[in-house]
């Protein structure tokens, strides 16, 4: 009996250790479009709720990343530089061999690009399955070589990520019901968690200004399934009509450019590059709409940061967009300048704008993701 003491020592001593829980950051920051706002939204309520619960382990790409998302040194947060490309044949060597090396209990990767053979637990955001629906040479600038492989090796990485991941979590009931038709074994893992608006669109210091007339604001990423076009031909029948583009990715900046100019539309739009977000909070304020032509979309953030501006919104007849804007957008056929045309002209005669409910804004927040979040960190290790 006495032998088996130390012996029991060691298993109460390994019950009571707290659980080394890792989250991949490297995509963290504005630049990263909407996953990285996800990361560096996430990531700092993430570590407050967990504070003794755990030890979290935060992978960067730099130093200056770990410093944004964890600006003070805090006992239970540890910090690994991997300055290692996403979607890269290091990511599943070289960031495989970082995981390993830090034994934990649970990896959380806010996107698809789980290393293929990680071996440990882990779970997974999925923010949308775009590029099962969305492929071919017209929807990339890659060589098409170097295209078909990375999308060969694309839909294994997400096969392998849906499958062995222990919780899935996806920003819409919409982008749920799209992975359980495509996968149908995720159906009992997947958790919907709204995402929610950054403090620092809503909190600006900047001094508010008014509204400018005819002018319409488009935020996000150039991609051919953003359908910017249908924007230029709009223009096209309404000369008075000014657009601003702010776009934090360069994929596509040329094209879209070029576009503009055949169609001699330079003196009506205006592009912002990766612009701050008390500059953005600025641009949402004095627009007359903001404008989401959108083919598909996971979530619909720039959407819902204008709707929180107050601003007015046009959105695109799809399921997602009818999900989180409820009824507080006019909607538009996205295929028909015609439609949008109307909704134009619907926003321009309202009277005034409709002030949101409550309950409308109290659906999108950080702090409730968060906790729903790292509540299941703690399901998926227990089971």
């Amino acid at each position: 009996m006495v032998k088996n003491q130390p012996l029991q020592h060691e298993r109460k001593a390994h019950s009571t250790r707290v659980p080394r829980i890792g989250i991949d950051c490297r995509l963290a920051g504005v630049h990263n479009a909407g996953i990285g706002r996800y990361i560096s939204s996430y990531v700092p309520k993430a570590i407050a709720l967990l504070q003794d619960r755990a030890r979290v382990v935060l992978f960067c790409s730099t130093q200056q990343q770990a410093q944004l998302l964890c600006p003070t040194q805090l006992r239970q947060v540890e910090t690994v530089i991997a300055p290692i490309k996403h979607y890269s044949l290091a990511e599943q060597t070289q960031f495989l061999l970082r995981l390993q090396q830090q034994q934990l209990d649970l990896l959380h990767v806010p996107h698809f690009n789980v290393p293929y053979f990680y071996q440990g637990k882990f779970v997974v955001t999925i923010h949308d399955l775009l590029w099962h629906k969305q492929r071919g040479l017209q929807v990339t600038t890659l060589n098409p070589a170097v295209y078909w492989l990375k999308y060969f090796f694309y839909t294994h990485i997400v096969a392998h990520a849906v499958i062995k991941a222990k919780k899935i979590f996806v920003p819409s009931q919409t982008i749920a019901g799209e992975l359980h038709t495509t996968f149908p074994v995720t159906r009992n893992k997947t958790l919907v968690t709204y995402e929610g608006v950054a403090a620092s669109l809503l909190e600006t210091t900047r001094a508010a200004t008014a509204r400018k007339s005819n002018t319409l604001l488009y935020v996000g990423s150039l991609y051919p399934h953003k359908n910017v076009e249908i924007l230029f031909q709009l223009l096209l029948r309404r000369p008075e009509l000014q657009l601003e583009i702010v776009t934090a990715r360069s994929a596509f900046v040329a094209r879209v450019k070029q576009q503009v100019a055949e169609n001699k539309l330079e003196a009506q739009v205006s592009f912002l590059l990766s612009i701050k977000d008390d500059e953005l909070a600025a641009h949402y304020k004095q627009a007359s709409a903001v404008v989401q032509p959108s083919l598909s979309e996971g979530f619909g953030l720039t959407g819902l940061e204008a709707l929180l501006q107050n601003t007015p919104l046009i959105a695109s007849d799809i399921p997602i967009f009818h999900e989180i804007y409820k009824t507080h957008a006019v909607f538009f056929k996205p295929t028909s300048v015609n439609a949008l045309e109307v909704a134009w002209e619907e926003i321009k005669n309202a009277k005034q704008s409709t002030k949101l409910p409550r309950s409308f804004s109290q659906l999108y927040d950080w702090d409730v993701l968060a906790k729903q979040t790292t509540d299941a960190y703690f399901a998926a290790i227990k089971n």
